[in-house]
């Protein structure tokens, strides 16, 4: 592990005090996920703040609940009245409850967000920057039969180790305890077994580098003791993904969603790593005994699920084992949470972490990464050895963090469900996209333009430069989305061009049959390779994008208004075909869409001239004098695809502002 510190860099920060350094460093700690995982850790630094009275008042800047380590900035550090903070650790007892509502009392800003719950310790520790990370190899070492004594010989007395407490205003009062006769400034460092570990100094950078080299002595134990390969010997992996693979892990995620209560998403990470460990003899039991940390299981409970070739069974013997587990462990004052695994060994085959959206599936997808790793170097020591079920129920179902969850409970209406978008690099394809992400959903857009890949620079966006006349480039890409987000709910079948005007008697080949290829046959391929995919779905809808041309051809249009004509009856028929399972197939027939790549200022002009118009009175030029733009036809599929169309199917809505003709 190296150091980040770039005094460069620094300067910046330093310019706004001491608060801006410690803004600085802790986003160098949040940088490397071998110290922090999506919200993990936290940081502090005291100074003095004047008060509405005149008056200097001694604060603790804390990390606020619900920023992250690496994008932490200034106001994610709320000012604590510094003597609040140590008179409530002198109390003998202080419910969780109690010490949150003291934490907002004691915020000189009440605005600001609620403090760390580990504000407390903060305050104890005198002196003036704390970074407090879960760093892997730490964390790992300790999760080993005789964790506790490596750490000893490999700090000595620099570091004081303290075994495990539940995070609060406890452990806040247990490293209080331990600490009365220590020299602090002698000591460098606390390791909190299965926890994490604590730096300290008055000095910004020696604080942050301490921090480095105490996690970096870790490594170096790791490294010398285990090496990078995986514990023991491995039963064959899977190295192919087969078409019924995808097919299963599709009907995976729809029976996950109904034990979840909602949609979810899944990720198959088919990495080397990933399948070595699922094919690992012993995974099920290894899997079963506990995450890296105990602050893990709020993202993905105490255990993992063991899948087989058909993952069902797998599943329903997870929901089994976690009911059993809720039963032995909680009081009459618990409430039971969803029985659905948040991952799973899938085996010979790699890993399957499961989220109710991109966010949470990101953190699970990233958390079972570190964890696998963990647990292999874990074995290498000796076998790995994590807390008793009781504590890991402690931690699931401690009121602060579950209320962490309930507050964020609202769900737009496509969160957990996969949208797949053709033809989404621009014009209408775009605008679907964009309509679909603002809903909640994870959107797989695809696009013959490679910029498809970049356009979005969002985990709810899987970008995919494909090509839907090449068979064999559309399946690629349906395994790539369904390995990435677990299945397809909604195909928003839009890709398309307008050809060149050509009048029937001179119409060439080549231009009649690559208009029916794109326009056309590759819309039924498209639907033909979703269908499976669809069918496991979750509410699943189809939506065409079809074309006034349909009901209101115009000359010079003939390759373009078959196709379309073509595209509209093969939608009623899916419509018929597919409604037993399910799917609704519906289209819309956008007319004068000018925000899209065919409408250039020339063509625009051409037209308006040619019927006598102005730009702007062409472009409104229907019954309702509206100019109709690619978000109005986006808005329509958001519609068609939702659940206030759930009785819908078979449908022709056009999006044209009305057209004489198609009226």
């Amino acid at each position: 592990m190296q150091s980040l510190w770039n005094d460069e860099e620094a300067a910046g920060f330093a310019a706004q005090g001491s608060l801006g350094l410690r803004v600085y460093s802790s986003q160098l700690l949040g940088r490397d996920p071998d110290l922090v995982l999506h919200g993990g850790g936290n940081t502090s630094v005291k100074g003095r703040l004047e008060n509405v009275f005149g008056e200097t008042e001694e604060v603790l800047y804390v990390k606020g609940s619900g920023w992250d380590l690496q994008t932490i900035a200034a106001p994610g550090f709320p000012p604590v009245r510094l003597a609040h903070l140590k008179r409530l650790a002198s109390l003998s007892s202080l419910s969780d409850t109690d010490m949150m509502r003291e934490l907002r009392l004691a915020l000189l800003n009440p605005s600001a967000p609620t403090p760390s719950v580990e504000a407390i310790l903060h305050a104890l520790v005198p002196l003036r920057y704390v970074d407090h990370t879960h760093a892997d190899a730490v964390v790992t070492i300790s999760n080993s039969p005789n964790g506790e004594a490596i750490l000893r010989e490999i700090y000595g007395d620099e570091v004081l180790v303290l075994p495990y407490i539940m995070p609060g205003f406890i452990l806040a009062k247990q490293v209080h305890e331990a600490t009365r006769d220590v020299d602090w400034r002698r000591l460098r460092g606390i390791v909190l077994l299965h926890h994490g570990i604590i730096t300290f100094d008055d000095d910004c950078r020696i604080s942050y580098e301490r921090m480095i080299e105490l996690v970096s002595r870790a490594e170096d134990y790791l490294s010398a003791r285990v090496g990078a390969s995986p514990a023991g010997e491995s039963r064959s992996a899977n190295g192919t993904a087969s078409d019924p693979d995808y097919r299963h892990l599709a009907t995976l995620r729809r029976q996950a969603s109904a034990l979840m209560g909602a949609a979810v998403l899944a990720r198959w990470d088919r990495s080397s790593t990933a399948k070595s460990f699922s094919a690992l003899p012993d995974v099920a039991d290894l899997i079963a005994r506990g995450p890296l940390t105990p602050d893990h299981s709020i993202h993905t409970k105490p255990f993992g699920a063991v899948f087989g070739d058909d993952p069902l069974p797998g599943l329903e013997q997870y929901q089994r084992d976690y009911l059993a587990y809720f039963k032995r462990h909680a009081k009459d004052y618990h409430t039971c949470l969803d029985p659905m695994p948040r991952f799973g060994a899938w085996l010979g085959k790699g890993t399957i972490a499961l989220g109710a959206d991109c966010k949470r599936l990101q953190i699970v997808s990233d958390i079972v990464e570190h964890t696998t790793r963990a647990i292999q170097w874990g074995e290498s020591l000796g076998g790995w050895t994590t807390l008793p079920k009781q504590d890991q129920f402690d931690l699931e179902y401690w009121e602060l963090e579950q209320a962490k969850l309930r507050s964020s409970q609202t769900r737009p209406e496509f969160a957990g469900r996969v949208v797949l978008v053709t033809g989404a690099a621009s014009g209408i394809g775009k605008a679907c996209v964009d309509a679909f992400l603002a809903q909640g959903a994870a959107v797989a857009a695809l696009d013959r333009n490679p910029e498809v890949e970049t356009r979005w620079r969002s985990a709810q966006v899987l970008g995919i430069a494909c090509d839907v006349t090449v068979a064999e480039q559309v399946r690629d890409a349906l395994h790539r989305v369904v390995g990435w987000f677990g299945g397809i709910d909604v195909l928003v079948s839009n890709a398309g061009s307008f050809p060149a005007s050509r009048r029937l008697e001179s119409m060439d080949d080549d231009t009649w049959s690559h208009s029916l290829e794109l326009n056309l046959t590759a819309h039924l391929r498209l639907l033909r390779d979703c269908t499976p995919f669809l069918q496991a779905g979750i509410d699943p809808s189809v939506v065409f994008i079809g074309s006034k041309n349909v009901p209101a051809p115009g000359p010079g249009a003939g390759a373009y208004s078959v196709a379309k004509a073509g595209l509209a009856q093969l939608a009623r028929v899916a419509a018929l075909e597919l409604g037993g399972s399910g799917v609704r197939v519906n289209t819309l027939h956008p007319n004068a869409v000018f925000d899209t790549g065919i409408w250039t200022d020339e063509v625009l002009q051409q037209r308006a001239s040619h019927y006598g118009l102005s730009v702007d009175e062409y472009k409104k030029h229907n019954v309702l004098g509206r100019q109709v733009r690619s978000s109005d036809v986006a808005a329509g599929a958001l519609a068609l695809a939702g659940s206030a169309f759930a009785c819908t199917t078979g449908a022709q809505v056009p999006v044209d502002g009305g057209n004489e003709r198609v009226i």
